[in-house]
């Protein structure tokens, strides 16, 4: 219900928008310029859907490899405490708790390509339990709401995009990004707990998060005395080394215990295809929406109108030049990507905005393009309340960047 809603306010708002812009500022061309992007962004839905086949039957052919051998059961019972009182409706020790860490671990380690495939498997595991039905289950919306948050501990593209704009330490949004995105992390996992009412006093659960907010700050204070070089080529190698060593690891374990591993990646490799062209409808709606949105001059009228805001209320707002990357986040990585490229570019990578667009970009998640992929894949039509966790986690990474930004850098 949450995402017709905004798909329909989408259209609604831009044609209202490009309407006053056609008869007031005699705006001619800006209808064609809303068709035209129709198809460009049905184009790039679809190209994106079919790019995504390879890695996918990859990656879900090394992890049914990996569920014969039983690595995923053995991850399943390493995360099984925690996970039994986050995911109170998955039997205890299945399968499906493999996945979701190794979803979450490709994340946390920047590791894009394989963070989506491995998360369209756990969907695929969730569905099952959840008997084949239209409507997200709980344990889905916990799953995709932390997904969504984005923890990260290496954000090496970021730090890449600031060396190509010639950024005087590429690294130096290293930690903000870790802090911001780990308040987003907690505010997800919150969000969902209070809806479903999970208690998150329970001492496995304190335990848990406890540690991890330990590794996390060690891992802060680890990098924080190495050069940008060495965060980048550190980063990179035990990234790349732990995936490549994971692979081995699930084909060893499925030799030893005398699987045929060949047969297992086909049909892993299979089931990988059929959910690639899946996700291609979805794709396509949200995208055009979100396109619509933005060539209307409604991204741009909202961004002034929060400028004007803040100003008026006697506040900073070194700030709003970077709201763009924030406001299109949600809606879409590469353009917000390529804003946060376009600021660096024009303010420089050095500037404040430069360097909030930068924060931003790397502590929140697109919203909606990981709700329209994953709850697509699975044809879950109704999401309850897995928007709404989404987007409060997001919103909660964005001022958080903000003020994180203001505290380093300002």
């Amino acid at each position: 219900m949450a995402l017709n809603i905004v798909f329909i306010s989408f259209f609604i708002i831009a044609f209202l928008v490009a309407l006053y812009r056609l008869v007031f500022l005699g705006d001619t061309h800006i209808f064609q310029d809303i068709i035209n992007g129709t198809f460009k962004d049905a184009k790039t839905a679809a190209e994106i859907s079919l790019g995504l086949i390879g890695i996918m039957t990859l990656w879900l052919g090394i992890m049914k490899v990996g569920e014969r051998g039983g690595v995923i059961r053995v991850f399943a019972r390493l995360i099984g405490p925690l996970f039994n009182k986050l995911f109170p409706d998955i039997p205890r020790n299945h399968p499906v708790y493999g996945s979701i860490l190794m979803n979450f671990s490709a994340n946390m380690l920047g590791l894009d390509n394989a963070a989506t495939p491995l998360g369209l498997k756990a969907m695929k595991e969730l569905q099952e339990l959840n008997g084949g039905k239209d409507q997200a289950s709980n344990a889905q919306i916990m799953f995709i709401a932390l997904n969504a948050s984005s923890l990260q501990l290496l954000p090496v593209s970021i730090m890449a995009y600031r060396a190509q704009e010639g950024a005087a330490n590429p690294s130096d949004v290293f930690l903000p990004i870790l802090l911001a995105t780990f308040f987003s992390t907690i505010t997800a996992l919150i969000m969902v707990s209070i809806y479903q009412r999970i208690n998150l006093f329970n001492k496995v659960v304190l335990a848990y998060i406890g540690s991890v907010t330990l590794l996390i700050g060690a891992a802060l204070y680890f990098f924080s005395r190495l050069s940008p070089a060495e965060i980048g080529t550190i980063s990179s190698v035990v990234g790349n080394v732990i995936l490549f060593g994971t692979i081995i690891s699930f084909f060893l374990l499925a030799f030893i215990r005398r699987e045929n591993v060949y047969e297992a990646f086909i049909d892993g490799a299979k089931e990988g295809f059929g959910i690639a062209v899946k996700i291609i409808p979805y794709l396509v709606a949200i995208l055009v929406a979100v396109g619509v949105f933005r060539t209307s001059g409604c991204m741009d009228y909202l961004v002034h109108g929060i400028g004007s805001l803040f100003s008026s209320l006697g506040m900073n707002t070194d700030f709003v030049p970077a709201l763009p990357v924030a406001l299109m986040k949600p809606l879409s990585g590469s353009g917000a990507r390529g804003l946060m490229v376009e600021i660096m570019h024009t303010l420089g990578a050095d500037s404040f905005p430069g360097r909030v667009s930068t924060v931003i970009q790397g502590s929140t998640e697109t919203t909606f393009y990981v709700l329209a992929v994953y709850f697509g894949s699975v044809g879950i039509k109704r999401t309850r309340h897995a928007l709404p966790c989404a987007l409060l986690s997001e919103l909660a990474g964005v001022i958080a960047a903000i003020i994180i930004a203001y505290i380093f850098f300002h």
